[in-house]
């Protein structure tokens, strides 16, 4: 397993009672690494303000993640702009014991197994900006081949020879 592109370890054990409070940005060289990871143009800023607190049924990190960037148009490669704001609220859960139900609410649908003591607050951002990504961007500039609805029905339309 390699080591993620964006680290950003903080202890489990470290959150008590007060809530704790993150934020952290990723430098140059990881966010480059970030870009080829999610196979974009560029990553200009990734940030993340991130909130930790014990609860009950485990640690939860709410918070938020802002990211802005290019992604290669899904038909051109062209550049597509985006700039994303992505709300993150993850519950991490001890591991429960092999037949034991944890019990979660619908607002806990996020929940995911702590593993040991360790909560990479890096790469749940990381994760909360990919899951934002437009999985299809589009460019307004015109694919080559591609015509347009318009264009399209006008072409169907077995009369559109006569009208010339």
């Amino acid at each position: 397993m390699t080591a993620p592109e964006f680290s950003r370890p903080f202890r489990a054990h470290d959150v008590g009672g007060p809530t704790r409070q993150q934020a952290i940005e990723a430098d140059p060289g990881e966010r480059e690494a970030l870009a080829v990871r999610f196979d974009l143009l560029a990553l200009d800023r990734l940030t993340a303000a991130l909130e930790l607190r014990r609860e009950a049924a485990g640690i939860r990190v709410t918070g938020q993640v802002h990211a802005s960037g290019d992604q290669p148009c899904a038909a051109t490669y062209q550049p597509v702009r985006f700039l994303i704001t992505e709300a993150v609220n993850l519950l991490l859960v001890e591991h429960a014991p092999e037949g034991d139900e944890i019990e979660l609410a619908d607002a806990d649908l996020d929940a995911e197994p702590l593993a040991g003591d360790i909560i990479d607050l890096g790469e749940i951002a990381a994760q909360a900006f990919a899951l934002a990504l437009d999985p299809y961007p589009r460019s307004t500039a015109p694919a080559p081949g591609v015509i347009s609805e318009a264009e399209a029905r006008v072409a169907s339309n077995p009369f559109s020879a006569l009208k010339k």
